[in-house]
């Protein structure tokens, strides 16, 4: 069974920082490239992030420069830190597994329960 388990959201201020965990388990989480993906109320899903097998990694341009995927395989966790961070990033993150090995298509088969993100004042 897949498990995608999401934390480390919360409430920041503008500028403040972040840094989300995945957990994942039951598939072999070094053979996929993952992604974050988030929704804002009233939004649909908005890809942020990507990284492959090998450690390359990809981001939207509304994120690049201020947030950073990174994965552990020997913990099976998937990891986003946020930076600089602005009002329009408050929005229900989600760790997303890729549907095909080794490579970031952006097209996911599982994903988990979402973590919030809220950025106010």
């Amino acid at each position: 069974e897949v498990q995608l388990v999401e934390s480390g959201g919360g409430l920041v201020q503008p500028g403040g920082s972040l840094r989300l965990s995945c957990a994942a388990s039951g598939f072999t989480f070094s053979s996929y490239a993952m992604s974050w993906v988030r929704q804002a109320p009233g939004k649909g899903l908005e890809w942020v992030s990507g990284i492959d097998t090998w450690g390359h990694t990809h981001y939207a341009d509304s994120v690049k420069g201020r947030f950073t995927i990174s994965r552990d395989n020997a913990k099976n966790t998937l990891y986003l830190q946020l930076n600089s961070l602005k009002t329009e990033d408050t929005a229900m993150y989600f760790c997303a597994k890729d549907q095909g090995k080794y490579y970031l298509t952006k097209d996911y088969n599982y994903w988990g329960q979402g973590t919030q993100v809220t950025v106010s004042s």
